[in-house]
């Protein structure tokens, strides 16, 4: 264990110590397992679960670097920081860029995971969105996490456990995140410098998304946004406000993905043309036109995903004021998530009758559900939109 009580590997995870106290057994069992002695506070398959931003992928990591440290997650040891860098050799991290994960990126893990490890004391494969795993990529992991290695770990993340293959998910033992309480997300931002009356407003509007807080709380254009969408379902009173509305909405998403991307994607580039040496010599090696169609593919399936996501953190925030309405429509002393609001939500609230809100509360929903079915997302927002404008 960290020395001194100290939180050591586990200082990244944000309101989450029930789950740290239920993986300290089994950070100690490993070493068991490692002298040949089976403990069942251990096993070779994790499922971490928990609601987005609640940190899975952190405690995934943290609960991979105790492993490999002697000193059960120090913090400061060499595997310890290789580890939280993502740069140790026997920890790969399955970090994924499009919208799914396909059967022959799992090959590739499936080979990883039967050798033996380098200079760790564990081969750990953390997949982190195993929802994302297709039928055919799950179907072939399920060998190797049924008949790991004897020293090979896999760790996989995910929302919840539905979202994972039944076959799956059977074989893995779970442990659960919580949404961080706002208290604990608040403090962690005030640790960071940021002052407290932000970092209350960021930790409730962000409920319990710690990078979402963190970027409302860092950058005053992320507020600026937010407020405008709040503002949207008072100027939809016509099938054109909505239309024009949804075209708004998912031109600003792909502008925000562009401007990730771009930056990803020059440096990926970057590092293709010296691994294949096309930037020094402007000879193509056999292989590498595959290799940079690839790359280019990935890039494509990137940027969808980070549209949808963008066009999905709009309906989370027009989610949380209507359901500040029906709180205030059931209690008027509840704390409400956009608490800065009050008075206007108020102002909603006695205009209108709980049924028109949870008809509202139903179309965003919709939209998510439509979207997570792989409809277009300026086809589903125009739906949801019109939907809204008639509730």
């Amino acid at each position: 264990m960290p020395p001194n009580g100290q939180p050591g590997v586990w200082s990244g995870l944000v309101g989450q110590e029930p789950l740290v106290e239920a993986l300290r057994p089994a950070v100690g069992a490993a070493q068991h397992w490692l002298d040949g002695r089976v403990d069942a506070a251990m096993t070779h398959a994790w499922l971490f679960t928990g609601p987005p931003g609640s940190g899975r992928s952190t405690a995934a990591r943290s609960f991979a670097g105790a492993l490999q440290c002697t000193d059960g997650g120090c913090g400061h040891c060499a595997a310890c920081r290789q580890v939280s860098a993502g740069s140790h050799p026997d920890v790969t991290i399955v970090d994924t860029a499009g919208l799914t994960i396909g059967v022959d990126d799992v090959r590739e893990l499936v080979l990883k995971a039967a050798m033996t490890p380098t200079v760790g004391r564990w081969s750990v494969i953390l997949v982190q969105d195993a929802d994302r795993l297709t039928d055919q990529a799950a179907n072939a992991m399920l060998k190797s996490i049924e008949e790991p290695a004897a020293r090979t770990l896999w760790l996989l993340c995910a929302p919840t456990s539905d979202d994972v293959m039944p076959t799956i998910r059977s074989r893995c033992r779970q442990v659960t995140l919580r949404t961080p309480p706002t208290r604990a997300v608040a403090a962690a931002l005030e640790s960071d410098g940021v002052a407290a009356a932000l970092a209350a407003f960021a930790a409730r509007a962000s409920q319990g998304h710690i990078g979402r807080a963190r970027a409302l709380a860092r950058d005053e254009q992320v507020r600026n946004r937010r407020r405008e969408v709040l503002a949207l379902p008072q100027r939809l009173r016509d099938p054109g406000d909505c239309v024009r509305a949804a075209h708004n909405v998912h031109e600003t998403a792909k502008e925000e993905s562009e401007a990730i991307a771009a930056t990803l994607e020059q440096r990926e580039l970057s590092a293709h043309a010296d691994a294949w040496g096309t930037g020094t010599r402007g000879l193509r090696a056999r292989g590498e036109p595959a290799a940079l169609a690839e790359l280019k593919r990935l890039h494509k399936s990137r940027r969808t995903r980070l549209v949808r996501d963008s066009v999905d953190r709009v309906l989370l925030d027009l989610l949380s004021a209507q359901r500040d309405v029906l709180r205030l429509q059931s209690d008027t002393h509840v704390e409400l998530v956009n608490e800065e609001m009050r008075a206007e939500l108020e102002g909603v609230s006695h205009r209108n009758r709980p049924v028109r809100t949870l008809r509202r509360i139903e179309a965003l929903l919709g939209c998510r559900e439509a979207m997570a079915a792989n409809v277009a997302p300026l086809l589903a927002l125009e739906q949801a939109f019109l939907r809204l404008a008639r509730a």
